[in-house]
């Protein structure tokens, strides 16, 4: 009788100590499963700023068009980025970042060569615009990486990579654009 009870509670312990580590596996899971839906989503948000940006980018490069011969493969590329954007994964929107700034680049360096270009109310607008623009980037660019840390981090570190390997989870990858164009380009003239 001593025996069955003894039984039942090595039993009953060995059932409660699985129950707590599956509860504890699927908290871990869940937050893996939060912190990557978190980086989708700032993702898109970059998508979204990016793509504005490009939008503008455009508008400024039909604006200094009728001031400037500008070379027509510029509004090609543009066009070619916008819809590249929207199905960026992290390492092509570091390619269509390097880009997009290139262009903005060169579009600047037209427009400083055209003072009539510097006084227009539309190019000044979507100067200070697209800056706006640069900035939301560069908050969402820093989200997206600490929201990638912190996953990463839950791959890398006992007891949370247990589960991320049992899960087959990969680590996300950083937004690590060059330094030379970690700085939003000076649009003042």
């Amino acid at each position: 009788m001593l025996e069955d009870i003894i039984g039942w509670i090595v039993l009953g312990v060995i059932v409660l100590v699985v129950i707590v580590l599956v509860i504890w596996a699927v908290g871990i899971y869940n937050r893996f499963v939060s912190l990557r839906n978190s980086s989708e989503a700032t993702l898109g948000q970059i998508r979204v700023a990016m793509k504005k940006r490009l939008d503008m980018i455009e508008q400024l490069l039909g604006a200094v068009k009728s001031y400037a011969k500008f070379e027509q493969d510029t509004f090609t590329k543009v066009t070619a980025m916008r819809a590249a954007v929207a199905t960026a994964g992290p390492g092509d929107l570091n390619k269509v970042e390097a880009e997009s700034r290139s262009i903005f680049g060169r579009l600047l360096a037209v427009a400083e060569n055209y003072p009539d270009l510097k006084t227009s109310g539309t190019v000044t607008s979507l100067m200070d615009s697209v800056k706006g623009l640069e900035d939301e980037i560069a908050r969402q660019r820093y989200t997206y990486n600490n929201i990638s840390q912190e996953y990463n981090t839950m791959i890398d570190t006992i007891p949370s990579n247990f589960v991320g390997k049992i899960m087959g989870l990969i680590k996300l990858q950083y937004l690590q654009f060059e330094e030379a164009i970690e700085n939003a380009p000076k649009i003042e003239f």
